[in-house]
């Protein structure tokens, strides 16, 4: 594989995520708009992952038994660890050395065994190493080069596997609400967290999805409901969505 250092890795944004460790669990903190999503993301990706397998796999509580899933950018640990409990082998990968120490805290501290690593994709990939389902949740959107971070992060799916992704789609109306509203009138996320011009549509998502030999299955928006103060699936996906795609 090419060397996609600088395309898929923007040094500055892990620095910026590296210093907030200390904060990925609290729910108050910089990282409460994730905890905020956490329910409506976790739903789409249970729903996704059971629709995929066979019903008599997936009874009980832990539907997602012996799924092998890789957590890119796995953060603190906020999907993982419901993944494991889920009864996923979970591995979670991201190049901040602090956060990965974090997240390894917190997981041992709720006994779940979670194969933590301060590593990138690349390195996984170099070794050869597939899942069942690769996850890169709210990290497009950060990478220089959505098309080479994507070539790698399908290199890890196996065969029938599934790439399941979750961004933010590139309309004024992300502007204004994932941006000027989250970042600058209501502070849910510090200033510079976003830059608009890497946001991705869901059709040149999926797109790049078919070029690289999978079928998109989905696309669902999550959408914030100010009245009751969540966030809940939707069709609409003019702000954050999620996709998922098989690997043929």
């Amino acid at each position: 594989m090419a060397n996609t250092s600088h395309a898929t890795l923007d040094v500055a944004e892990v620095e910026r995520f590296n210093a907030l460790a200390a904060e990925w669990w609290d729910p108050h903190g910089k990282f409460k708009p994730l905890h905020a999503l956490g329910p409506a993301r976790m739903a789409f990706i249970r729903d996704t992952i059971v629709a995929e397998r066979a019903p008599a796999t997936t009874a009980g509580l832990r539907v997602l038994d012996q799924v092998t899933a890789l957590d890119i950018g796995c953060g603190g640990g906020l999907v993982a660890e419901p993944l494991a409990r889920l009864g996923a082998r979970v591995t979670g990968i991201d190049p901040a050395a602090d956060t990965i120490a974090a997240a390894k805290a917190h997981a041992a501290a709720q006994g779940l065994a979670i194969d933590y690593r301060a590593s990138r994709a690349e390195t996984l990939a170099a070794a050869g190493e597939t899942f069942d389902v690769v996850l890169a949740l709210e990290v497009v959107e950060h990478v220089p080069d959505v098309a080479a971070f994507l070539q790698v992060a399908a290199a890890l799916v196996r065969p029938g596997g599934l790439l399941i992704l979750s961004t933010l789609n590139r309309t004024l109306k992300s502007y204004a609400l994932a941006i000027v509203g989250a970042e600058y009138v209501l502070r849910w996320l510090p200033v510079g967290t976003h830059q608009w011009n890497r946001f991705v549509t869901p059709e040149e998502l999926a797109a790049h999805c078919r070029t690289l030999a999978f079928d998109p299955l989905a696309a669902r928006g999550i959408v914030y409901d100010p009245l009751h103060d969540v966030w809940s699936l939707s069709a609409d996906t003019g702000v954050n969505y999620m996709l998922a795609a098989r690997r043929r």
